[in-house]
């Protein structure tokens, strides 16, 4: 697990701080929404709760009292979303996470406590739109500590066939995390689509954010006879045939089909338990490639290592402040 390697701030104190050290944010105040389950098709109640710093993020089953951290290396299930959960709990799980997760990420929440009362997230519209909007409703603080970030040192790459996900060093050192992105799929209404973008809090608001999840229409009926997507709708989904798309209200944008996937990326690469700095390269990737990258990742202390993030002017800078042990 990542905490292993982040030693506290009192056994770094030698180590040189820098001068400016960027503080860990939460939200200023609880908010909370009550939404469908995409698969459950009943009610759920979400609450995004501030939490201490250092606390990290992490969901807590109100119904069964269980806390599961939001971290890679507790992904259970990626065939339809991202799922936590907890060993030798099965019960005390939480999918369809990536979406909240993206807008959290985005928003550089360090520190909160999900409040969820089923097993998954609420879908809300498909997208991280919703969860940008209780966040930003909620107000940010930066609340202390010192905010951390996963610098990639070594290229990482997890593939399946022609699909990958890859890591790689950044090549100025500072950035933030840069994504590049390529889909392709047999139906012309989807086709072949890329994307790269740098992620920011403005540029996820502006052109990943409400980018909606996707699905077949053919494939839709299959997975309600498999006890799934009950509460899947038009209006919760984009749901295409092989030459259009059903909903009436068509596309938010012509390529807002590469534009979630890049969104369910950051979402994804957010359960690393810190920002990443560095460039992701993904062709065809999903959650389970998605994880299993990070599992890559973190399997060699030698990909990384952990940096304070800081803030001169308007400039991000970054300073070591340990190497993994």
């Amino acid at each position: 697990m990542l905490g292993k390697y982040m030693l506290s701030l009192r056994d770094r104190a030698g180590l040189g701080l820098i001068e400016n050290p960027a503080p860990r944010r939460t939200l200023k105040s609880v908010i909370g929404c009550v939404g469908i389950g995409l698969h459950g098709g009943s009610d759920v109640r979400l609450n995004l709760r501030p939490a201490l710093a250092g606390t990290g993020i992490k969901f807590l089953r109100t119904d069964l009292n269980l806390v599961i951290p939001a971290l890679y290396d507790h992904v259970s299930d990626t065939r339809l979303c991202t799922v936590v959960s907890l060993d030798g709990k099965p019960q005390a799980r939480v999918g369809t996470i990536e979406h909240l997760m993206a807008a959290l990420a985005a928003c550089r929440i360090d520190d909160l406590i999900i409040e969820v009362d089923a097993a998954e997230i609420p879908i809300l519209d498909g997208s991280s739109a919703p969860f940008l909007f209780l966040i930003e409703s909620a107000g940010i603080v930066e609340h202390g500590g010192v905010r951390e970030v996963i610098e990639i040192l070594k290229p990482v790459r997890a593939e399946n066939g022609d699909a990958f996900a890859e890591l790689r060093p950044h090549s100025a050192f500072g950035a933030g995390l840069d994504l590049s992105l390529a889909i392709d799929f047999a139906a012309p209404v989807i086709g072949r689509q890329a994307l790269s973008l740098s992620l920011s809090e403005e540029n996820f608001a502006t052109e990943l954010a409400a980018a909606r999840t996707f699905t077949f229409a053919a494939e839709v009926e299959a997975l309600r006879q498999a006890g799934l997507a009950k509460g899947g709708s038009l209006a919760n989904a984009i749901v295409v045939t092989e030459t259009s798309v059903m909903n009436p209200e068509g596309l938010r944008w012509q390529d807002e089909f590469v534009r979630h996937k890049m969104l369910d990326v950051v979402g994804d690469l957010a359960l690393a338990g810190a920002a990443i700095a560095g460039r992701f390269i993904g062709n065809c990737t999903g959650h389970a490639l998605n994880n299993l990258l990070l599992r890559n990742l973190f399997a060699d202390a030698a990909n990384y290592r952990l940096v304070r993030q800081s803030f001169a002017g308007s400039a991000m800078h970054m300073a070591a402040a340990a190497s993994p042990v």
